[in-house]
């Protein structure tokens, strides 16, 4: 069973760092991009971060550029995502997936459930 677990979310006042964890397991996890999406109340869910299987790109969307960075460990089967200098505008359910394409354009196969951030100005 594919499962992604996402966790790390909270309440924190702008200008602060959360820390996001996704735990995957059920695929290859080698074999498999890992993206962050969000999102807001009222909005469409958007793309903000993707790291590829193989080479461990980063693609990151304009809104979080130098704010916010993906990293990945294979050995444990986790992509983090440190988000940093946070902004009301970062509010939203922040939800990791996987998919064996990369990028934050197409629509991911696998979906964990979601975790909320809270920034408060």
């Amino acid at each position: 069973e594919v499962q992604l677990q996402a966790s790390g979310g909270g309440l924190v006042q702008a200008g602060g760092s959360l820390r996001l964890s996704c735990a995957v397991s059920g695929f290859t996890f080698d074999d498999y991009s890992i993206g962050w999406f969000r999102q807001a109340p009222g909005k469409e869910r958007e793309g903000v971060s993707c790291i590829s299987s193989n080479d461990g790109s980063t693609n990151y969307a304009d809104s979080v550029k130098g704010r916010f960075i993906i990293s990945k460990d294979n050995a444990k089967n986790m992509v983090y995502l440190q988000m940093n200098s946070l902004k009301p505008e970062d509010t939203a359910v922040y939800y990791c997936a996987g998919d064996q394409s990369y990028g934050l354009e197409h629509e991911y196969r696998y979906w964990g459930q979601g975790t909320l951030v809270t920034v408060s100005s």
